[in-house]
């Protein structure tokens, strides 16, 4: 008994020593990221300074303040230098003014330089050249890390640019910082425990929204002027949302990242893969509706075409995004899943009434069984497998505080979540843990999972059925904001039924900022109830507020492959809100 005892013993000890070694590694590991990272702003801070010590009268304020089609156009003309833009957005980040109050970065691209020099000896100039591009974290560039928040990424180097880092390079763009993200992508939230918690520049209480955090915040902050993100749930528009920018989910198979990506190898649960039924995205982030515009006709060359063969070959439809005929407009300010704030409604209202006073024919229109989409299709394509293929990509890391509600309820046994889901089906208050759980629901053989994926295509046919029943143009929505407090996303998962139904439907739709929370916003929700005032509506309404002056946003969609429409309608629906 005393031998067993002992080896019990020893056998525990030797457990909790083994953890605290792989602990110690992990926080070794994170380390020497973050050392990497701020030694490249140093370095890059002293690039800028003998640059300034060079060029000393450079006008700053007035390069970060022209919109990129100015910028382009001066950069082309020649009165303006791409070392000159290249030097002055890199000062704006390395000085720390954007990264330091916002910890947006994750890491430099030292070979902007080289990029830098390479345009200038071209004869030809690209649709960008001269413009500096920032990336989100896992869209692959040669020689770096595509970490996706993941202590198991920081080991490898991506051997070659993905194929749009590729094309950005061909028209002359200079990708020049790659952003932070949330840990694995599965968060509208921003932080990971390798390079910390991203916050939002309009207010540091404030979450950036995610995956594509980082760069909602490098762009709102005035650090860069046009970047790229990846959306599966939301992850471009809700960091739109939240920071007052524009930004386009396409549809997912109209950009490509192809080889030098870190996602389809990574994320094996197929959640992201471009041929998983609810697909990943890659779409622009800016200021303006127009940069959406001159980023996708860029993008959309022969150089894409020939470099990924599975993209489309059809090129940026210039007509129809100049076109001004009169549209017929859907819209609808709630999708009676997941009732919003109300200056959310109040925005898509107010756009209603301009773009109807403009002359456009506006419908009311409902999206169909909105809550069989969130907890049917669009839950049950990620957490099929119960969670455990998304579980794995935790393996040897420390899970970030903002995921572990998803994970603990992926780690219950599949019995007690059936009989979770059977006990709280009836019961309209239930706490928002509880839903999460019961929500995540499994596919538990080939045949079934072969059933889902033909329920999601036949939704999508009663989908269009009804808006071609309509005559629509396009629909207008609304789009989850303003801006959550930091840790909230976390624990709201299934507040993105907004920005989630347009994955499941893989059509393109954009996100435009119209206006700003006012006193009166915040005096109304103080009434706001959600659908039952339930501890979860209770929670949205924490999470929202003080955010008088934060920006208010809606959302624009159009039918798949119909990108060149959807931003028309952005901008239509900017410029009457600007006249406003």
């Amino acid at each position: 008994t005393s031998a067993a005892l002992a080896l019990l013993s020893g056998s525990v000890a030797a457990v909790v020593v083994w953890k605290w070694l792989g602990k110690k590694v992990i926080q070794k590991k994170m380390e020497e990221a973050r050392r990497t990272r701020d030694e490249g702003v140093k370095k890059m801070a002293k690039a800028v300074q003998q640059f300034r010590e060079q060029v000393p009268s450079v006008q700053t304020d007035a390069i970060l303040s022209l919109p990129l089609l100015e910028l382009t156009a001066r950069l082309r003309e020649g009165s303006l230098s791409p070392r000159t833009v290249l030097y002055t957005y890199l000062e704006k980040v390395s000085a720390l003014e954007v990264t330091q109050q916002t910890n947006c970065l994750r890491h430099f691209i030292p070979e902007c330089e080289e990029q830098l020099q390479q345009i200038q000896r071209r004869k030809e100039k690209g649709l960008l050249y001269g413009i500096p591009v920032s990336i989100k974290d896992h869209i692959g560039h040669k020689g770096h890390l595509t970490t996706c928040g993941l202590v198991q990424c920081l080991g490898t180097l991506m051997e070659e640019d993905s194929v749009l880092v590729k094309v950005l390079k061909r028209q002359g763009a200079i990708p020049f910082a790659m952003t932070n993200v949330s840990q694995s992508l599965f968060s509208y939230d921003c932080s990971n425990l390798i390079f910390g918690q991203t916050l939002n520049p309009l207010n540091h209480q404030k979450s950036p929204g995610g995956s594509s955090g980082g760069e909602g915040a490098l762009i709102a902050g005035g650090g860069s002027i046009l970047g790229i993100g990846s959306d599966v749930a939301g992850s471009i528009r809700l960091p739109s949302s939240f920071c007052g920018l524009c930004g386009l989910k396409p549809t997912a198979q109209r950009l490509r990242w192809g080889p030098g990506s870190a996602l389809p190898s990574l994320l094996t649960c197929g959640c992201l893969l471009l041929s998983h039924p609810v697909p990943c995205a890659l779409g622009p982030m800016a200021r303006d509706v127009d940069s959406l515009a001159l980023c996708m006709k860029a993008l959309l060359c022969q150089e894409m075409f020939q470099l990924d063969p599975t993209v489309p070959p059809i090129p940026f439809d210039e007509e129809v995004y100049s076109s001004s005929t009169p549209l017929r407009v859907g819209y609808y300010d709630t999708d009676g899943y997941f009732p919003l704030p109300p200056c959310m409604r109040r925005a898509v209202k107010e756009t209603r009434s301009a773009l109807q006073a403009a002359g456009h024919q506006l419908v009311p229109f409902s999206p169909p069984r909105t809550p069989y989409v969130m907890t049917e299709l669009f839950l049950k394509t990620f957490f099929g497998d119960g969670g455990r293929a998304w579980l794995d990509v935790f393996t040897g890391d420390v899970v970030d505080p903002s995921l572990e509600p998803q994970v603990n309820a992926c780690k219950i046994p599949r019995l007690v979540k059936k009989l979770l889901a059977l006990l709280l089906k009836p019961v309209v208050t239930i706490p928002p843990p509880l839903k999460d759980v019961a929500m995540i629901s499994t596919c538990r053989s080939v045949k079934e999972m072969w059933n889902h994926h033909h329920q999601i295509q036949v939704y999508r046919s009663q989908f269009i059925s009804r808006w071609k029943e309509l005559q629509l143009d396009v629909v207008l929505c609304p789009v989850l904001g303003p801006a959550f407090t930091t840790g909230f996303p976390g624990k709201l998962l299934t507040a993105i039924s907004s920005t989630m139904l347009y994955n499941v439907l893989n059509f393109p739709a954009g996100v435009v900022p119209v206006s700003t929370v006012t006193e009166a916003d915040e005096e109304e929700l103080k009434l706001y109830q959600g659908c039952c005032d339930d501890p979860w509506d209770r929670m949205l309404k924490q999470a929202v507020s003080g955010a008088v002056g934060l920006p208010v946003a809606v959302q624009c969609v159009a039918l798949p492959w119909q990108e060149e429409l959807c931003l028309r309608f952005m901008k239509d629906v900017e410029t009457l809100s600007r006249e406003r």
